[in-house]
Protein backbone atom coordinates (compact mmCIF):
# COMPACT_ATOMS: atom_id res chain seq x y z
CA UNK A 1 0.00 0.00 0.00
CA UNK A 2 2.98 2.52 0.63
CA UNK A 3 4.43 1.61 -3.03
CA UNK A 4 0.98 2.91 -4.57
CA UNK A 5 0.75 6.06 -2.43
CA UNK A 6 4.23 6.64 -3.08
CA UNK A 7 3.44 6.28 -7.01
CA UNK A 8 0.15 8.39 -6.36
CA UNK A 9 2.05 11.14 -4.93
CA UNK A 10 4.59 11.03 -7.86
CA UNK A 11 1.70 11.02 -10.72
CA UNK A 12 -0.01 13.89 -8.97
CA UNK A 13 2.94 16.43 -8.14
CA UNK A 14 4.55 15.50 -11.42
CA UNK A 15 1.21 16.80 -12.85
CA UNK A 16 -0.19 19.61 -10.98
CA UNK A 17 3.33 21.63 -10.90
CA UNK A 18 3.24 21.51 -14.94
CA UNK A 19 2.61 24.93 -16.19
CA UNK A 20 -0.10 23.57 -18.77
CA UNK A 21 -1.62 22.43 -15.94
CA UNK A 22 -1.82 25.98 -13.99
CA UNK A 23 -2.85 27.47 -17.06
CA UNK A 24 -6.28 25.17 -18.03
CA UNK A 25 -7.19 25.58 -14.59
CA UNK A 26 -7.07 29.67 -14.73
CA UNK A 27 -8.30 29.05 -18.49
CA UNK A 28 -10.84 26.68 -18.08
CA UNK A 29 -13.38 28.86 -15.62
CA UNK A 30 -12.57 32.41 -17.98
CA UNK A 31 -14.13 29.85 -20.93
CA UNK A 32 -16.53 28.70 -18.75
CA UNK A 33 -17.63 32.36 -17.40
CA UNK A 34 -17.77 33.22 -21.29
CA UNK A 35 -19.83 30.53 -22.11
CA UNK A 36 -22.62 31.48 -19.74
CA UNK A 37 -21.81 35.71 -19.69
CA UNK A 38 -21.11 36.31 -23.45
CA UNK A 39 -24.32 34.68 -25.29
CA UNK A 40 -26.17 36.66 -22.41
CA UNK A 41 -24.51 40.04 -22.94
CA UNK A 42 -24.55 39.39 -26.71
CA UNK A 43 -28.75 38.73 -26.47
CA UNK A 44 -28.87 42.57 -24.84
CA UNK A 45 -26.98 44.25 -28.10
CA UNK A 46 -29.66 45.07 -31.51
CA UNK A 47 -28.67 45.81 -34.49
CA UNK A 48 -28.86 49.39 -34.70
CA UNK A 49 -28.79 49.60 -38.30
CA UNK A 50 -32.47 50.90 -39.98
CA UNK A 51 -33.05 48.56 -42.60
CA UNK A 52 -35.96 50.02 -44.62
CA UNK A 53 -37.83 46.86 -46.94
CA UNK A 54 -40.22 47.71 -49.63
CA UNK A 55 -43.30 45.75 -50.32
CA UNK A 56 -44.24 44.77 -53.55
CA UNK A 57 -47.85 43.96 -52.54
CA UNK A 58 -50.14 42.12 -55.42
CA UNK A 59 -53.22 41.60 -53.00
CA UNK A 60 -53.45 45.66 -52.00
CA UNK A 61 -54.47 44.39 -48.67
CA UNK A 62 -51.37 44.53 -46.69
CA UNK A 63 -50.61 48.29 -47.27
CA UNK A 64 -49.55 49.71 -44.22
CA UNK A 65 -51.02 46.39 -42.25
CA UNK A 66 -46.95 44.96 -41.68
CA UNK A 67 -46.00 46.36 -37.78
CA UNK A 68 -42.54 48.27 -37.90
CA UNK A 69 -39.97 48.30 -34.89
CA UNK A 70 -37.71 50.89 -34.15
CA UNK A 71 -35.10 49.32 -36.81
CA UNK A 72 -37.27 47.75 -39.00
CA UNK A 73 -39.23 49.48 -41.56
CA UNK A 74 -41.60 48.94 -44.02
CA UNK A 75 -42.06 51.11 -47.16
CA UNK A 76 -45.07 50.93 -49.82
CA UNK A 77 -43.90 52.40 -53.44
CA UNK A 78 -47.04 53.18 -55.59
CA UNK A 79 -46.96 52.75 -59.15
CA UNK A 80 -43.68 51.05 -59.27
CA UNK A 81 -43.40 46.89 -60.17
CA UNK A 82 -41.44 44.42 -58.61
CA UNK A 83 -39.27 44.14 -61.85
CA UNK A 84 -38.58 47.99 -61.63
CA UNK A 85 -37.87 47.93 -58.00
CA UNK A 86 -35.32 44.93 -58.43
CA UNK A 87 -33.55 47.08 -61.41
CA UNK A 88 -33.34 49.82 -59.07
CA UNK A 89 -32.41 48.37 -56.01
CA UNK A 90 -28.84 49.43 -55.69
CA UNK A 91 -30.06 53.25 -55.69
CA UNK A 92 -33.05 52.81 -53.81
CA UNK A 93 -31.60 52.62 -50.42
CA UNK A 94 -33.43 49.34 -49.64
CA UNK A 95 -32.27 46.51 -47.74
CA UNK A 96 -34.67 44.04 -49.25
CA UNK A 97 -38.01 43.66 -51.61
CA UNK A 98 -40.80 41.88 -49.85
CA UNK A 99 -42.96 40.39 -52.64
CA UNK A 100 -46.67 39.25 -51.83
CA UNK A 101 -48.39 37.95 -54.67
CA UNK A 102 -52.13 37.69 -55.49
CA UNK A 103 -52.58 33.86 -53.78
CA UNK A 104 -51.22 34.15 -51.10
CA UNK A 105 -54.33 33.44 -49.04
CA UNK A 106 -53.78 30.41 -50.86
CA UNK A 107 -50.99 29.38 -51.12
CA UNK A 108 -48.66 30.67 -47.74
CA UNK A 109 -45.51 31.79 -49.45
CA UNK A 110 -44.34 35.23 -50.22
CA UNK A 111 -40.43 36.31 -51.21
CA UNK A 112 -37.82 38.34 -49.84
CA UNK A 113 -35.43 39.79 -52.58
CA UNK A 114 -32.06 40.98 -51.02
CA UNK A 115 -28.77 41.44 -52.45
CA UNK A 116 -27.23 40.31 -49.11
CA UNK A 117 -28.54 37.38 -46.65
CA UNK A 118 -30.79 39.21 -43.76
CA UNK A 119 -30.51 38.57 -40.21
CA UNK A 120 -32.94 36.27 -38.44
CA UNK A 121 -34.14 38.61 -36.42
CA UNK A 122 -35.73 40.42 -40.32
CA UNK A 123 -36.69 37.16 -41.59
CA UNK A 124 -38.71 36.37 -38.66
CA UNK A 125 -40.31 39.32 -37.73
CA UNK A 126 -41.74 39.88 -41.27
CA UNK A 127 -43.08 35.64 -41.07
CA UNK A 128 -44.59 36.54 -37.95
CA UNK A 129 -45.80 39.70 -39.13
CA UNK A 130 -46.98 38.12 -42.44
CA UNK A 131 -48.90 35.06 -40.55
CA UNK A 132 -50.45 37.41 -38.27
CA UNK A 133 -51.83 39.66 -40.57
CA UNK A 134 -52.84 36.54 -43.17
CA UNK A 135 -54.68 34.89 -39.99
CA UNK A 136 -56.63 38.36 -39.23
CA UNK A 137 -57.58 38.60 -42.97
CA UNK A 138 -59.18 35.39 -43.24
CA UNK A 139 -61.03 36.18 -39.82
CA UNK A 140 -62.22 39.15 -41.35
CA UNK A 141 -63.66 37.40 -44.18
CA UNK A 142 -66.22 35.90 -42.06
CA UNK A 143 -67.59 39.07 -41.25
CA UNK A 144 -66.96 39.32 -37.96
CA UNK A 145 -67.46 42.63 -35.95
CA UNK A 146 -64.79 43.76 -33.92
CA UNK A 147 -62.42 41.52 -34.78
CA UNK A 148 -59.22 43.62 -33.78
CA UNK A 149 -60.86 44.48 -30.30
CA UNK A 150 -61.80 40.40 -30.47
CA UNK A 151 -58.20 39.49 -31.12
CA UNK A 152 -56.73 41.92 -28.58
CA UNK A 153 -59.05 40.60 -25.59
CA UNK A 154 -58.08 36.90 -26.54
CA UNK A 155 -54.36 37.17 -26.64
CA UNK A 156 -53.23 35.20 -23.87
CA UNK A 157 -49.35 34.80 -22.35
CA UNK A 158 -49.32 31.88 -20.08
CA UNK A 159 -46.83 31.25 -17.38
CA UNK A 160 -46.60 27.95 -16.33
CA UNK A 161 -44.60 27.12 -13.02
CA UNK A 162 -43.65 23.78 -11.73
CA UNK A 163 -44.08 22.42 -8.69
CA UNK A 164 -42.87 19.45 -7.36
CA UNK A 165 -44.44 17.43 -4.40
CA UNK A 166 -41.38 16.08 -1.73
CA UNK A 167 -41.77 12.64 0.47
CA UNK A 168 -42.49 14.81 2.70
CA UNK A 169 -45.44 16.85 1.26
CA UNK A 170 -43.67 20.06 0.90
CA UNK A 171 -43.91 21.88 -2.19
CA UNK A 172 -40.58 23.38 -4.21
CA UNK A 173 -40.38 25.10 -7.23
CA UNK A 174 -38.84 23.53 -9.60
CA UNK A 175 -37.46 24.70 -13.57
CA UNK A 176 -37.55 22.08 -16.42
CA UNK A 177 -35.29 24.44 -18.78
CA UNK A 178 -33.17 24.82 -15.12
CA UNK A 179 -32.95 20.64 -15.00
CA UNK A 180 -32.06 20.31 -18.36
CA UNK A 181 -28.94 22.74 -18.29
CA UNK A 182 -27.46 21.75 -15.13
CA UNK A 183 -28.20 17.51 -16.22
CA UNK A 184 -26.64 18.71 -19.96
CA UNK A 185 -23.47 20.16 -18.10
CA UNK A 186 -23.51 17.87 -15.65
CA UNK A 187 -23.11 14.59 -18.17
CA UNK A 188 -20.81 16.88 -20.80
CA UNK A 189 -18.25 17.50 -17.58
CA UNK A 190 -18.29 13.53 -16.59
CA UNK A 191 -17.60 13.16 -20.69
CA UNK A 192 -14.75 15.29 -20.96
CA UNK A 193 -12.95 14.37 -17.82
CA UNK A 194 -12.77 11.32 -18.29
CA UNK A 195 -11.87 11.47 -21.70
CA UNK A 196 -9.01 14.08 -20.94
CA UNK A 197 -7.30 12.05 -18.16
CA UNK A 198 -8.29 8.53 -19.44
CA UNK A 199 -6.67 9.39 -21.99
CA UNK A 200 -3.30 10.78 -19.64
CA UNK A 201 -3.12 7.73 -18.49
CA UNK A 202 -2.70 6.08 -21.53
CA UNK A 203 -0.33 8.12 -22.60
CA UNK A 204 2.19 8.22 -19.03
CA UNK A 205 1.98 4.26 -19.73
CA UNK A 206 3.32 4.55 -23.27
CA UNK A 207 5.77 6.74 -21.93
CA UNK A 208 7.33 4.87 -19.35
CA UNK A 209 7.37 1.92 -21.91
CA UNK A 210 9.27 3.43 -24.90
CA UNK A 211 11.78 5.07 -21.89
CA UNK A 212 12.41 1.65 -20.46
CA UNK A 213 11.80 3.71 -17.51
CA UNK A 214 9.08 1.22 -16.85
CA UNK A 215 11.84 -1.56 -16.81
CA UNK A 216 13.81 0.18 -13.38
CA UNK A 217 9.99 0.26 -11.81
CA UNK A 218 8.59 -2.93 -11.89
CA UNK A 219 12.00 -4.08 -9.68
CA UNK A 220 10.54 -2.38 -6.89
CA UNK A 221 6.93 -2.61 -7.40
CA UNK A 222 4.32 -4.93 -8.51
CA UNK A 223 2.79 -4.01 -12.25
CA UNK A 224 -0.29 -3.95 -10.75
CA UNK A 225 0.61 -1.39 -8.30
CA UNK A 226 2.28 0.60 -10.54
CA UNK A 227 -1.30 0.52 -12.62
CA UNK A 228 -3.14 1.74 -9.90
CA UNK A 229 -1.08 4.34 -8.89
CA UNK A 230 -0.75 5.58 -12.20
CA UNK A 231 -4.68 5.80 -12.40
CA UNK A 232 -5.66 7.63 -9.06
CA UNK A 233 -3.00 10.10 -8.98
CA UNK A 234 -4.02 11.24 -12.50
CA UNK A 235 -7.63 11.08 -10.75
CA UNK A 236 -6.83 13.42 -8.29
CA UNK A 237 -5.64 15.75 -10.68
CA UNK A 238 -8.81 15.57 -12.11
CA UNK A 239 -10.69 16.10 -9.38
CA UNK A 240 -8.57 18.70 -8.14
CA UNK A 241 -9.11 20.91 -11.65
CA UNK A 242 -12.61 20.80 -11.21
CA UNK A 243 -12.87 21.52 -7.79
CA UNK A 244 -10.83 24.92 -9.00
CA UNK A 245 -12.65 25.00 -11.77
CA UNK A 246 -15.97 25.25 -9.75
CA UNK A 247 -14.49 28.05 -7.27
CA UNK A 248 -12.86 30.06 -9.91
CA UNK A 249 -16.17 30.04 -11.99
CA UNK A 250 -18.51 31.37 -9.34
CA UNK A 251 -15.89 33.77 -8.94
CA UNK A 252 -15.22 34.61 -12.17
CA UNK A 253 -19.16 35.03 -13.09
CA UNK A 254 -19.94 37.04 -10.09
CA UNK A 255 -17.11 39.70 -10.91
CA UNK A 256 -18.60 39.83 -14.17
CA UNK A 257 -22.06 40.49 -13.25
CA UNK A 258 -21.29 43.23 -11.44
CA UNK A 259 -18.92 44.96 -14.29
CA UNK A 260 -21.25 44.19 -16.86
CA UNK A 261 -24.76 43.36 -15.74
CA UNK A 262 -24.34 45.69 -11.86
CA UNK A 263 -28.43 45.96 -12.54
CA UNK A 264 -29.06 42.21 -12.02
CA UNK A 265 -27.51 43.13 -8.14
CA UNK A 266 -30.46 45.39 -7.53
CA UNK A 267 -34.05 44.64 -6.62
CA UNK A 268 -37.33 45.20 -9.03
CA UNK A 269 -37.88 48.35 -6.94
CA UNK A 270 -34.24 49.87 -6.99
CA UNK A 271 -34.15 49.09 -10.48
CA UNK A 272 -37.62 51.26 -11.06
CA UNK A 273 -35.94 54.21 -8.44
CA UNK A 274 -32.87 54.13 -10.40
CA UNK A 275 -35.16 54.52 -13.72
CA UNK A 276 -37.34 57.40 -12.53
CA UNK A 277 -34.48 59.30 -10.86
CA UNK A 278 -32.38 59.37 -14.08
CA UNK A 279 -35.40 59.93 -16.33
CA UNK A 280 -36.44 63.29 -13.95
CA UNK A 281 -39.56 61.88 -13.02
CA UNK A 282 -41.89 61.19 -10.12
CA UNK A 283 -41.95 57.64 -8.74
CA UNK A 284 -44.87 55.61 -9.44
CA UNK A 285 -45.92 53.45 -6.92
CA UNK A 286 -48.21 51.14 -9.31
CA UNK A 287 -45.06 51.25 -11.69
CA UNK A 288 -42.80 50.16 -8.54
CA UNK A 289 -45.61 47.07 -8.03
CA UNK A 290 -45.78 46.14 -11.93
CA UNK A 291 -42.15 46.03 -12.03
CA UNK A 292 -41.63 44.14 -8.81
CA UNK A 293 -44.24 41.47 -10.62
CA UNK A 294 -42.76 41.38 -14.53
CA UNK A 295 -39.58 39.36 -14.34
CA UNK A 296 -41.55 36.69 -13.68
CA UNK A 297 -39.14 33.90 -15.12
CA UNK A 298 -36.30 35.65 -13.42
CA UNK A 299 -37.84 34.77 -10.31
CA UNK A 300 -38.91 31.41 -10.85
CA UNK A 301 -35.02 30.52 -11.71
CA UNK A 302 -33.75 31.91 -8.79
CA UNK A 303 -36.58 30.08 -6.68
CA UNK A 304 -35.95 26.98 -8.92
CA UNK A 305 -31.94 27.72 -7.76
CA UNK A 306 -32.63 27.63 -4.38
CA UNK A 307 -34.51 24.65 -4.05
CA UNK A 308 -31.86 22.46 -6.64
CA UNK A 309 -30.01 19.53 -4.37
CA UNK A 310 -26.41 20.78 -5.26
CA UNK A 311 -24.81 18.63 -2.53
CA UNK A 312 -26.44 15.42 -4.18
CA UNK A 313 -25.69 16.47 -7.72
CA UNK A 314 -21.97 17.40 -6.47
CA UNK A 315 -21.90 14.70 -4.99
CA UNK A 316 -23.21 12.31 -7.59
CA UNK A 317 -20.80 14.21 -10.00
CA UNK A 318 -17.71 13.25 -7.58
CA UNK A 319 -18.77 9.89 -7.58
CA UNK A 320 -19.85 9.36 -11.19
CA UNK A 321 -16.22 10.68 -12.16
CA UNK A 322 -14.47 8.48 -9.66
CA UNK A 323 -16.80 5.28 -10.89
CA UNK A 324 -16.35 6.27 -14.58
CA UNK A 325 -13.18 7.14 -14.95
CA UNK A 326 -11.54 3.94 -13.08
CA UNK A 327 -13.27 1.88 -15.66
CA UNK A 328 -12.03 3.45 -18.80
CA UNK A 329 -8.42 4.69 -17.21
CA UNK A 330 -8.01 0.71 -16.68
CA UNK A 331 -9.08 0.33 -20.69
CA UNK A 332 -6.94 3.24 -21.55
CA UNK A 333 -4.38 1.29 -19.40
CA UNK A 334 -4.57 -1.33 -21.68
CA UNK A 335 -4.08 0.20 -24.58
CA UNK A 336 -1.42 2.25 -22.99
CA UNK A 337 0.43 -1.18 -21.93
CA UNK A 338 -0.32 -3.21 -25.79
CA UNK A 339 1.38 -0.72 -27.58
CA UNK A 340 4.85 0.96 -28.03
CA UNK A 341 3.80 4.33 -29.89
CA UNK A 342 0.65 6.39 -29.76
CA UNK A 343 0.34 5.80 -33.64
CA UNK A 344 -0.35 2.44 -32.59
CA UNK A 345 -3.42 3.39 -30.11
CA UNK A 346 -5.62 3.47 -33.28
CA UNK A 347 -7.13 0.23 -33.33
CA UNK A 348 -7.35 0.02 -29.90
CA UNK A 349 -9.48 3.44 -29.60
CA UNK A 350 -13.01 2.88 -31.24
CA UNK A 351 -14.12 -0.10 -28.69
CA UNK A 352 -13.16 2.48 -25.83
CA UNK A 353 -14.39 5.73 -27.15
CA UNK A 354 -17.74 4.38 -29.10
CA UNK A 355 -19.86 4.07 -25.62
CA UNK A 356 -18.46 7.59 -24.56
CA UNK A 357 -19.65 9.06 -28.36
CA UNK A 358 -23.34 6.56 -27.43
CA UNK A 359 -23.52 7.85 -24.09
CA UNK A 360 -23.53 11.77 -25.78
CA UNK A 361 -26.47 10.77 -28.31
CA UNK A 362 -28.24 8.84 -25.39
CA UNK A 363 -28.18 12.04 -23.17
CA UNK A 364 -29.56 14.26 -25.96
CA UNK A 365 -32.74 12.05 -25.76
CA UNK A 366 -32.43 11.99 -21.75
CA UNK A 367 -32.57 15.64 -22.08
CA UNK A 368 -35.70 15.16 -23.33
CA UNK A 369 -37.65 12.38 -21.87
CA UNK A 370 -35.72 11.37 -18.35
CA UNK A 371 -37.88 8.85 -17.73
CA UNK A 372 -37.97 6.63 -20.68
CA UNK A 373 -36.73 3.20 -21.42
CA UNK A 374 -34.05 4.24 -23.27
CA UNK A 375 -32.70 6.89 -20.67
CA UNK A 376 -33.45 4.31 -17.92
CA UNK A 377 -31.72 1.29 -19.28
CA UNK A 378 -28.52 3.53 -20.48
CA UNK A 379 -28.35 4.50 -16.83
CA UNK A 380 -27.57 1.42 -15.77
CA UNK A 381 -25.25 0.10 -18.29
CA UNK A 382 -22.20 1.39 -16.83
CA UNK A 383 -20.21 2.25 -19.66
CA UNK A 384 -22.73 4.84 -20.01
CA UNK A 385 -24.69 5.46 -16.71
CA UNK A 386 -21.43 7.90 -15.40
CA UNK A 387 -23.03 10.29 -18.53
CA UNK A 388 -26.16 9.71 -18.80
CA UNK A 389 -27.40 9.24 -15.24
CA UNK A 390 -25.84 12.33 -14.56
CA UNK A 391 -28.53 13.71 -16.90
CA UNK A 392 -31.22 12.03 -15.28
CA UNK A 393 -30.62 13.17 -11.59
CA UNK A 394 -31.63 16.79 -11.71
CA UNK A 395 -35.02 15.64 -12.95
CA UNK A 396 -35.36 13.52 -9.64
CA UNK A 397 -35.50 9.41 -10.45
CA UNK A 398 -35.91 7.19 -8.29
CA UNK A 399 -33.58 5.91 -5.39
CA UNK A 400 -33.48 2.61 -6.22
CA UNK A 401 -32.40 3.52 -10.09
CA UNK A 402 -29.47 5.56 -8.70
CA UNK A 403 -28.73 2.80 -6.41
CA UNK A 404 -28.62 0.38 -8.94
CA UNK A 405 -26.60 2.41 -11.09
CA UNK A 406 -24.06 2.90 -8.58
CA UNK A 407 -23.72 -0.83 -7.70
CA UNK A 408 -23.37 -1.88 -11.25
CA UNK A 409 -20.57 0.72 -11.82
CA UNK A 410 -18.67 -0.40 -8.78
CA UNK A 411 -19.05 -4.17 -9.34
CA UNK A 412 -17.67 -3.43 -13.21
CA UNK A 413 -14.88 -0.88 -12.71
CA UNK A 414 -13.89 -3.59 -10.08
CA UNK A 415 -14.38 -6.45 -12.19
CA UNK A 416 -12.19 -3.93 -15.41
CA UNK A 417 -9.63 -2.95 -13.22
CA UNK A 418 -8.91 -6.74 -12.25
CA UNK A 419 -8.86 -7.22 -15.90
CA UNK A 420 -6.53 -4.86 -16.56
CA UNK A 421 -4.13 -5.64 -13.77
CA UNK A 422 -3.70 -9.11 -15.60
CA UNK A 423 -3.42 -7.55 -19.32
CA UNK A 424 -0.93 -5.07 -17.95
CA UNK A 425 1.65 -6.84 -16.15
CA UNK A 426 2.63 -8.87 -19.34
CA UNK A 427 1.73 -5.69 -22.31
CA UNK A 428 3.84 -3.25 -19.89
CA UNK A 429 7.13 -5.73 -20.82
CA UNK A 430 6.29 -6.88 -24.49
CA UNK A 431 8.55 -4.68 -27.14
CA UNK A 432 8.59 -4.56 -30.70
CA UNK A 433 5.75 -6.66 -31.38
CA UNK A 434 2.31 -5.81 -32.77
CA UNK A 435 -0.04 -6.17 -30.81
CA UNK A 436 -3.96 -7.31 -31.49
CA UNK A 437 -6.87 -8.63 -29.58
CA UNK A 438 -6.31 -12.29 -30.26
CA UNK A 439 -2.53 -11.52 -28.77
CA UNK A 440 -4.04 -8.92 -25.56
CA UNK A 441 -7.07 -12.04 -24.75
CA UNK A 442 -4.02 -14.48 -24.35
CA UNK A 443 -2.34 -12.29 -21.67
CA UNK A 444 -5.59 -12.11 -19.62
CA UNK A 445 -5.21 -15.93 -19.28
CA UNK A 446 -2.10 -16.27 -18.23
CA UNK A 447 -1.70 -17.42 -14.73
CA UNK A 448 0.26 -15.85 -11.94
Amino acid sequence: MKKIFLIIQREYLSRVRKKSFLVMTILGPLLFAAFMVVPAWLATMEDTDVKTIAVADSTNIFYKALPETEYIKFAYPEGVSLKELQQNFSQSGYSAILFIPHNILASNASILYSDKQPSMSVSMHIKNSLEKEIERQKLKANNIENLDEILKSVKTDINLRNIIWGDDGKEKESNTGLAMGIGYGSGMLVYFFIFLFGAQVMRGVIEEKTSRIVEVIVSSVRPFQLMMGKIIGIGLVGLTQFVLWVLLTIVFIGGVQKVVFPEMSKTPTEQALSQDVMSGQQVDESAIKYTEAKPQMLEEIFSSLKNVNFVLILGMFIFYFIGGFLLYASFFAIIGSAVDSEADTQQFMLPVTLPLIIAIFVMINTINNPEGQIAFWFSLIPLTSPIVMMVRIPFHPAAWEIILSAVILIITFIGSTWMAGKIYRTGILMYGKKSSYSEIWKWLRYKN
